[in-house]
């Protein structure tokens, strides 16, 4: 089942006698501190400890096997059965691991399972706290939580009256139907229709050879809707096909994917051989296994589902199937057509979301995968990848650490967005690269060639994750990669997708470190990408050049600000600068800002921290300049971009400063980029990784402000105060930043629209020695996918504020409700003893 020489001792503190001696000695040392040996203190320690103990630990050790740790844990309960505490404790654990850890549902299944053969008073009271904890769940919308208690559910199927679970899912099924019937665009009907096709499975597991029936007549109605494709699935398409013919940017509906893959578990007679059956005892335990085949049967109470289902907190989007190793000539993870692959993918993302406050844990049951699934179900631990050619059938050639992998990549990479911060995702990784060094390295590896090999087939956003996440990842492994694979494609033009994403890592990479340190980890063809103006901690000040216009006047503003000089003493240098423009044509409101603008960033250049007190010193001015013309507005942003050039990272900084600071505008930051400088450049400026950057964020920036005042709005809206009294004013800030979200979403499409139909001029002159046409297709194809990422996102904040007005409609109408019960209630009636009706404001009436 797994690699054992990990409980070696592994790769620490030496072997051998020497080793061992340390070993003894330390025990010992700890044994004389802590006041004993510990396994003495956990035998003597209280029953409910110990139960605790085993059920955190249940089937992590694959030394050890299940049905023995099973067994154990459950006697050690019932025959502490007396012991109250225990008995609250045990509910209370077994349905708190089910949803922090997914993996360990069977398992906790087959304890509660063989405790009910002795003790079936525990299975009431745990299906009676369940189904008060699932309905809650139902009610609020936390629909993985429902998921993960109805697998608990399934798995203890073989134990409960009629139809156990069933009625359940039809119920929800009808839910589903409802939604689907009233909006094609629902995917809470989709989301309810996943959790019913992932409880199935389990259910069959529990009880084999007894609801078969059931589950292809609720199998055959799901099909409805899992078959359809859902009208939202092109937002979350991760590849970006090329044109009409290129079938490799093509994903696969992941409710349709699992309907298939169980219709298919169907007519083989739901083998499902990747789940684990932990309350199968081996042939030796035969009168256990027959006292498990006719257990001691329970009710389970009513499970109300409401007629109104809300989506919950989370936003749901139809998901699709990703895979980073589905090109290999070997299947190291399981082929799309076998149901192992979504129900183990589906168990891995349980895990990795929900224990998002601590990324050791969920990397730890990443690598120990294999503990938690049947036997033979993977290759042993840490097998290289070429010895998995040699495996015959019915040996397993897939990889525990690739299937890890791949789940992780699946959410770093969904769409529109990620569940967590993407620092989370890289997190994992780097630990469970810690963790498991030689097995995981390996499966990264593929992965990023991967990434490499198709970065003009991804999604433009998609791209610049994988880039954050290659430079981070490096970042914390010395910075060695293999780079001399791609050394061939450091001469191609700038805006190939490949010398894009060179090119854009080694910037990345350049922010974590220094330039001369990644300089070193480079094959000399890359030398040049690292020019020396990178080398150089602050940039060189220009106006220190007496050639450059202004260099006296730029050296004067400089030393003023040094000196914290006052507006008016700056003045007089500003308006000189102004004589000298007019006298040589120059706009003098460009000249000056542009001086100014160079200096403060001059001053500011030792840290993040002088720079942002040197903008906040000057911020009046700034806001001033910016508020006076167009023209200057933009100068702000290019002199910045100038100054910063070769440190791309800290003008974006700068730049997201002056946006709070109401210097810049994003309109500013948007038409700088997209019209100004993609012009400029010919189109080149689109393949930067950078420039997408600045204004990924700006956008972001503005869509972050719509959602912050939407919220406050609703959360200001209670039952007991009702709506505040300046709903109107908070309406109309709404309305106008809605507006300006808008309006910068055209100016967006405006300008991207005339690179991605090759209608924009400057497309067809070239100057790099590319040929005109293959310049033309290169700009176009940067285009489009440019615009098809704010057209997504522009689509996602118009369904969100859709979302949000009718939740706050709802919140508006109870809150009325609520009011006008209340405003009864102070005048309602109430009988006297004589009889008589005495109102609330102090008259009577027989």
């Amino acid at each position: 089942m797994a690699d054992y020489d990990r409980r070696s001792g592994g790769g620490g503190g030496g072997g051998g006698y020497n080793g061992r001696k340390r070993q003894r000695y330390r025990d010992d040392h700890d044994d004389d501190r802590r006041g004993g040996n510990q396994r003495r203190r956990l035998n003597e320690a209280p029953p409910h400890v110990r139960v605790r103990k085993q059920l955190l630990n249940i089937a992590e050790n694959p030394m050890r096997p299940w049905h023995e740790e099973v067994k154990s844990t459950a006697d050690l309960f019932t025959d502490n059965w007396e012991d109250e505490r225990l008995r609250a404790n045990f509910v209370d654990l077994v349905l708190q691991l089910s949803l922090e850890q997914p993996l360990k549902s069977p398992f906790l299944a087959a304890v509660v399972l063989v405790a009910n053969l002795n003790k079936p008073e525990i299975v009431d009271m745990l299906l009676a706290q369940l189904v008060s904890n699932l309905e809650s769940r139902l009610r609020d919308g936390e629909w993985r939580d429902v998921k993960l208690y109805l697998k608990l559910l399934a798995c203890l199927q073989s134990c409960l009256e009629g139809e156990g679970v069933f009625p359940v899912l039809e119920e929800l099924f009808a839910r589903a139907v409802d939604l689907q019937t009233a909006s094609s665009e629902d995917t809470i009907g989709t989301e309810l229709v996943k959790i019913i096709l992932l409880t199935l499975p389990y259910v069959m597991v529990s009880a084999p050879d007894q609801w078969q029936q059931k589950a292809a007549d609720l199998m055959d109605k799901t099909e409805i809707i899992a078959s359809e494709p859902h009208t939202l699935q092109a937002l979350i398409e991760p590849y970006h096909a090329e044109n009409e013919d290129d079938t490799a940017a093509i994903s696969q509906s992941l409710i349709g994917l699992l309907q298939s893959q169980l219709q298919n578990e169907a007519n083989n007679g739901w083998a499902l051989a990747c789940l684990p059956r932990p309350w199968e005892f081996p042939l030796k335990d035969v009168e256990m296994q027959s006292r498990l085949s006719s257990p001691p049967k329970h009710t389970l109470p009513p499970i109300s589902v409401p007629q109104t289902v809300v989506a919950g907190p989370r936003p749901l989007f139809p998901e699709v199937y990703f895979s980073v190793y589905r090109e290999q000539d070997v299947e190291s993870v399981p082929p799309v057509s076998n149901a192992a692959a979504s129900l183990i993918r589906d168990a891995l993302l349980d895990t990795i979301n929900v224990l998002d406050y601590n990324r050791h844990v969920p990397a730890r049951q990443l690598i120990e995968v294999d503990c938690f699934f049947a036997p033979r179900t993977f290759a042993p631990r840490a097998t290289p990848f070429d010895l998995l050619r040699n495996f015959e059938p019915p040996k397993s050639t897939w990889k525990p650490e690739d299937v890890a992998v791949d789940a992780v990549f699946s959410q770093l990479f969904q769409l529109p967005n990620p569940e967590h911060k993407l620092v989370y995702f890289h997190s994992v990784l780097t630990e469970a690269c810690k963790l498991a060094p030689a097995a995981i390295a390996p499966s990264l590896g593929r992965a990023i060639r991967y990434f490499y090999r198709n970065n003009h087939h991804l999604d433009l956003e998609l791209v610049n994750r994988f880039m954050d996440w290659f430079s981070h990842h490096l970042s914390n492994f010395g910075f060695t990669w293999k780079w001399t694979e791609w050394v061939e494609d450091v001469d191609l033009p700038d805006l190939h997708p490949s010398k894009a994403f060179i090119r854009g890592a080694i910037d990345k990479e350049i922010r974590l470190s220094f330039a001369q340190r990644i300089k070193n980890t480079l094959p000399e063809p890359y030398q040049a990408l690292i020019g020396p103006e990178k080398e150089k901690e602050t940039p060189d000040f220009k106006f220190a050049d007496d050639k450059i216009p202004f260099a006296a006047e730029g050296r004067e503003i400089a030393t003023l600000l040094r000196k914290k000089a006052s507006d008016e003493e700056i003045q007089p240098v500003i308006e000189r600068i102004h004589a000298m423009a007019i006298d040589n044509n120059l706009d003098p409101l460009v000249a000056s800002t542009h001086v100014f603008v160079t200096s403060v960033l001059h001053v500011g250049s030792k840290s993040l921290s002088h720079v942002l007190a040197a903008i906040e010193r000057t911020k009046d001015r700034l806001t001033d300049i910016g508020a006076s013309s167009e023209a200057a507005r933009s100068q702000i942003l290019t002199s910045v971009m100038e100054y910063w050039s070769a440190h791309s990272g800290v003008a974006i900084t700068i730049v997201e400063k002056l946006l709070n600071y109401s210097i810049l505008s994003p309109s500013v930051v948007i038409n700088w980029a997209l019209v100004g400088l993609a012009g400029k450049t010919q189109g080149e400026a689109l393949a930067q990784g950078h420039i997408y950057e600045l204004t990924f964020n700006t956008v972001m920036k503005v869509t972050g402000r719509v959602r912050q005042l939407v919220n406050k709005r609703i959360a200001a809206i209670t039952l007991d105060k009702g709506v505040p009294a300046d709903d109107a004013e908070t309406a109309a800030a709404i309305e106008q930043e809605v507006g300006a979200m808008r309006s910068l979403f055209k100016d967006i499409e405006d300008a991207l629209v005339a690179f991605a139909t090759g209608t924009k001029d400057e497309i067809m002159e070239t100057t790099d020695g590319l040929d005109s046409t293959e310049r033309e297709r290169l700009v176009k194809r940067w285009g489009e996918r440019w615009l098809r990422v704010y057209r997504r996102r522009s689509a996602i904040e118009e369904a969100y504020l859709i979302e949000r007005e009718k939740e706050r409609e709802k919140k508006e109408a109870a809150a009325a409700a609520a009011a006008a019960d209340t405003k009864l209630g102070e005048t309602a009636a109430v009988l006297d003893r004589d009889g008589d009706v005495v109102l609330g404001n102090g008259g009577i009436v027989s």
